[in-house]
Parts: C-alpha cells; sequence; structure tokens
C-alpha cells in the first residue's frame, strides 16, 4: 500500500513537471498583444485632438508642414 502510494505521488510530480515544462516552452502568452500600439484617448485630449485623429505632417497643408521643426 505504501508502495503504491509513493508510485502515485512520483507520477504526480512527474506530470506536474511535464505540464510545466510543456506550458513554458509552448505557452500561450503572447508580449506583442499586450505592447500599448500608439496614443491613446487621454493622450489625444490632452493635446487637443478632439476627433480622435492624430495629425501628422503630410495632412496639413504645405504652409503648416514647412513650419514644422525637424
Amino acid at each position: 500500500m505504501a508502495n503504491n502510494r509513493k508510485t502515485l505521488a512520483i507520477g504526480a510530480a512527474f506530470s506536474e513537471l511535464w505540464r510545466s515544462l510543456v506550458n513554458d516552452l509552448f505557452g500561450s502568452y503572447r508580449p506583442e498583444r499586450h505592447y500599448m500600439r500608439g496614443p491613446g484617448p487621454k493622450w489625444r485630449a490632452k493635446r487637443g485632438y478632439a476627433d480622435g485623429t492624430t495629425r501628422t505632417a503630410a495632412a496639413l497643408p504645405l504652409r503648416q508642414r514647412d513650419a514644422l521643426p525637424i
């Protein structure tokens, strides 16, 4: 009876080790899914972009585009 418990304990430990190893090697965590992808609504509100768009140099008229600092 004690031998059977010992075998079960060793099997459970090996099983847990195997699951942990497989999860570490092939887990589904993808850090690129969690990275910030650009300015959010608070950033836009702070800078006066109430319409939710960002203004790039290409979207500006030529006079304003030339006046931008480089």
